[in-house]
């Protein structure tokens, strides 16, 4: 007999399981053998010539919350995202936020021991999965923006937003706000910037998204939107070379030729599968929660 709350603990993927495994395990081998951390976690001033800690550092969690918060973030988000972007896709995207995240990580890092002349920050050992945990919330922001969390009350779009903001309010009071702030910023951004610029979609052969849903000022208040707007096109111009040109129904243009990934009807189409997605997704798991309280009641009946 299924025990209650099956549903919600059911349907994690095979690739999220053997990803939780290894956080896990590089925990394990950091708790029993501590000089481990030495190579694996991510050092400014040894990551030359230890340059593979750009990639091991994510996924070693040091501390037992660190481990059990990676865990369940990597197993529940994972469980939404994986099936709507597809294992090669949901991994490549670890891959590259966890060592994108690492390599800005390093040279903040490095700034911050020449701007202040303090040691800690060559020598602090940083690393956790928290970075690709801030772009799975971009990711889902992407897919479901308006889907709203039934506790909070809250719309999804703002989670990315309002973790970064709460991080930034807990450093004022927190001494070690070093070794994960620069890892949850860069975490948000560098997902933005994959998911917004870089992310093939195999069935349109496109790239990114382009559409206003997901422009940089939507991690903002409205306010703030006509001030962050301006600077980001700048910067968006700067980076990338690209210009909009709102009349183009292409979208994104080049030198007058249309780019890939300037297609904001797919981007349309991409949320409404992920909107879908997790309408089934929730669904199955009322039915399977529905089948699992009428069993006790079915075998009491038996028994009389």
């Amino acid at each position: 007999m299924s025990s209650p709350g099956s549903g919600m603990l059911s349907g994690f993927t095979k690739l999220c399981k053997g990803l939780a495994v290894i956080l896990i395990g590089g925990h394990v081998v950091v708790q029993l053998l501590p000089t481990s951390v030495t190579y694996l976690a991510l050092i400014p001033a040894r990551t030359i010539p230890f340059g593979w800690n750009l990639i091991t550092a994510g996924y070693i969690e040091q501390s037992v919350h660190g481990v059990v918060v990676s865990t369940l973030g990597l197993l529940f988000m994972g469980k939404l995202l994986e099936p709507i972007w597809g294992s090669k896709e949901f991994l490549k995207f670890i891959f590259i936020v966890n060592f994108l995240t690492s390599v800005c990580v390093f040279i903040t890092a490095i700034a911050l021991y020449y701007l202040t002349m303090q040691e800690k920050y060559l020598y602090m050992p940083l690393s956790g999965f928290h970075g690709v945990l801030a772009g799975f919330l971009v990711g889902i922001k992407q897919i479901v923006p308006d889907q709203e969390l039934y506790l909070l009350k809250i719309k999804v779009k703002w989670l990315p937003s309002l973790m970064l903001l709460l991080s930034i309010a807990i450093s004022f009071f927190t001494p070690e706000s070093a070794t994960y702030l620069p890892t949850l910023i860069f975490g948000t951004y560098i997902g933005w910037i994959y998911l917004r610029y870089l992310q093939r979609k195999p069935e349109s052969k496109l790239r990114g998204d382009p559409s206003e849903d997901f422009a940089f000022s939507t991690f903002f208040p409205e306010f703030l939107r006509p001030i962050i707007d301006p600077t980001a096109s700048i910067f968006h111009r700067m980076l990338c070379g690209k210009s909009e040109a709102s009349s183009n129904p292409q979208g994104y243009t080049l030198g007058g030729a249309p780019l890939l990934g300037s297609d904001p009807i797919e981007a349309s189409r991409r949320r409404e599968r992920g909107a879908r997605a997790l309408e089934e997704r929730l669904a199955a798991e009322k039915l399977a929660a529905g089948r699992d309280s009428e069993e006790p009641h079915i075998d009491g009946n038996d028994r009389v």
